[in-house]
């Protein structure tokens, strides 16, 4: 076969080179056609559409084309024509190579409307629909916007590790991590098991958040964010959680709450907009497949100023739409931990725009946020979108040694595994804010899917570590 560089679809759907001689690799997603033309519809995921491979057939072995079926990998040397068709152009076949086969009788992707969950059972396989090439091409580009505004804003990208010793949300959700052999474990006096001979000599696990290390960091390079997995034990089969997920956690030092609530604004805004203008084929798609509404829902928030009030402003105003006959699943009061379905009435409701609540009661709040002068609240915030409720969630750090130290023995989190983090607070302290965003809730936003299970390729979840 004649050696040519290989061009992307998504080039050659943009060239205007036609009658060149061009080389296109990529899986067959449907061939139609009769005894003297083939039309092989060909996707090399850099796009969602295909290129059309138009095949003469007396030019080719029957055998060959025989074997070129749905999801056949092949290369395709050709010429680039225009096209008659709802595309510019096709490619004329002159040489063709089936690359490697996919049997018509087991491969499960055929040409038919396939369920989300029946391709979570297949999630080794599913990028190579439209739907999940267009969720996990918005993936790259959600990424690319995080590093991009961070990066534009001089924050420094800072990697906290995700094995430790200390449990940042005092949860206790965590997976363990270890080399013990669970058959024979070595136990003390008391029954407690004995870490001496493990990896790290003590006892180990997933991180549930890099927040507490990168607050170190700010605390010396001033402004930094961390981009990375996270994990947490919780037993929640929900389409809204995930054992192992992504989180974006920015930290600033010298910022305080309205700084912060800025920032906020600012970089969630930046994300969506980099979607709306780097994936207007996949949005499209996934609007007219999945969600009406969709871009008229991110364009609503890129150009809406979000609203801020606080927690107590908040629950004033769903109590009192009860009074006047609103009804909740989950009760209304303050102190309590305001349910999705609050969220979103104060968002799609109430205001008609994002919100940035603030000022939580601190009982429900974790130890490291800075308390209000009032001794009930702290400086907590959290921004609520439509259809979501809570994206992100943030505060101002208790940087007041003696507070923080008080806070942390009430909530239970031992001294001895915060000692480093204390420090910071011994040794040049500064008022500093930074909040988490969950990069899977954005996903779930900006694609219009309802389950958090299609925006990440392996999910996993309880019962679920498959591929």
């Amino acid at each position: 076969m004649e050696k040519i560089g290989r061009t992307k679809v998504v080039e050659l759907l943009k060239s205007e080179a036609f009658d060149t001689t061009v080389c296109v690799k990529g899986w067959v997603r449907t061939k139609r056609g009769n005894k003297n033309v083939n039309f092989i519809a060909l996707n090399d995921g850099s796009c969602l559409a295909n290129i059309q491979i138009v095949v003469d057939v007396a030019n080719f072995d029957e055998e060959l084309l025989k074997k070129i079926t749905t999801g056949a990998s092949v290369s395709v040397v050709g010429t680039l024509v225009a096209s008659q068709g709802q595309q510019k152009c096709e490619v004329l076949a002159k040489e063709v190579e089936l690359l490697g086969e996919a049997d018509p009788n087991t491969y499960p992707l055929q040409k038919k409307g396939h369920t989300l969950e029946f391709l979570r059972e297949i999630a080794h396989l599913r990028p190579r629909t439209n739907t999940f090439g267009a969720v996990f091409r918005m993936r790259h580009h959600m990424a690319m916007a995080i590093h991009d505004f961070f990066h534009k804003k001089g924050f420094f990208y800072f990697h906290t590790p995700i094995i430790t010793a200390s449990d940042c949300e005092g949860a206790g959700q965590m997976f363990q991590v270890t080399t013990m052999n669970l058959y024979d474990l070595k136990k003390d006096e008391n029954g407690s098991i004995n870490y001496d001979n493990d990896f790290f000599g003590k006892q180990a696990s997933l991180t549930v958040s890099g927040q507490l290390e990168g607050e170190l960091a700010a605390m010396s390079l001033g402004s930094i964010y961390t981009f990375g997995p996270t994990f947490r034990a919780e037993n929640s089969n929900t389409p809204r959680h995930l054992a192992e997920f992504w989180m974006v956690e920015p930290e600033v030092a010298f910022a305080e709450i309205e700084e912060n609530m800025q920032l906020a604004e600012d970089f969630i805004k930046h994300c969506i907009n980099w979607a709306l203008t780097h994936c207007e084929e996949d949005l499209k798609f996934l609007s007219d497949m999945y969600d009406k509404e969709l871009i008229e829902r991110l364009n609503f928030v890129v150009n809406n100023n979000f609203k801020r009030l606080t927690y107590t402003e908040g629950v004033a105003i769903l109590e009192e739409a009860i009074k006047n006959g609103k009804k909740f699943e989950f009760p209304v009061f303050w102190g309590c931990d305001l349910a999705s379905e609050h969220e979103r009435f104060l968002v799609e409701e109430q205001f008609k725009s994002p919100v940035i609540l603030t000022d939580y009661p601190k009982e429900i709040k974790s130890f490291y946020m800075k308390q209000n002068e009032d001794g009930k609240t702290v400086r907590a915030m959290d921004v609520l979108f439509p259809k979501i409720g809570e994206i992100i969630g943030g505060s101002q750090r208790e940087e007041d040694y003696n507070k923080l130290e008080t806070r942390a023995a009430e909530m239970g989190v031992p001294s001895k595994d915060i000692w480093w983090y204390m420090d910071t607070r011994r040794f040049g302290t500064a008022p500093h804010s930074g909040f988490g965003l969950g990069f899977e809730r954005l996903l779930l936003f900006v694609t219009g899917m309802s389950n958090i299970r299609d925006v990440i390729p392996f999910p996993r979840t309880p019962k679920n570590a498959d591929f």
